[in-house]
């Protein structure tokens, strides 16, 4: 009985310091949207996210990827600008397209890319490319 109780308590302990770390630093981490089964893994604070299968590109702040579609949109710079917001400049992984986006975390702990300039992200599902929405909320 004392190790469940010590089972939980530590547990317990671990989510308050994986909440008191994303609250301190809002923009590190991975978040999804699964209506399009998306992602976004980001350190905007250490530039240093490897991407999988990818490692020749090195260390960057984050990249976005899709469950369904091996190619990844890396994000080449982000600027935090403002304790919720960052400006952040994306290409895809062949170098051939690229935008400018913002990512913004809401108040209900959700985040909001948008796409502003540039290409628009895509993925590749069963052989046809899906267009991202300009603005997309991630949990």
């Amino acid at each position: 009985m004392k190790k469940i109780a010590l089972a939980i308590i530590f547990m317990l302990c671990a989510t308050n310091i994986m909440a008191q770390s994303n609250e301190s630093e809002p923009f590190k981490g991975t978040f999804a949207n699964d209506e399009y089964q998306v992602y976004i893994t980001i350190n905007f604070y250490d530039n240093d996210i490897i991407v999988p299968k990818q490692e020749i590109f090195g260390e960057l702040p984050g990249y976005f990827g899709s469950k369904r579609d091996g190619r990844k949109w890396l994000i080449t710079d982000a600027e935090i600008t403002g304790p919720n917001t960052a400006e952040l400049s994306i290409i895809n992984d062949y170098g051939s397209e690229d935008l400018t986006a913002t990512l913004t975390k809401n108040d209900d702990g959700t985040y909001t890319l948008k796409q502003k300039e540039g290409s628009t992200i895509k993925i590749a599902v069963n052989r046809k490319w899906v267009k991202i929405p300009k603005k997309l909320v991630l949990k």
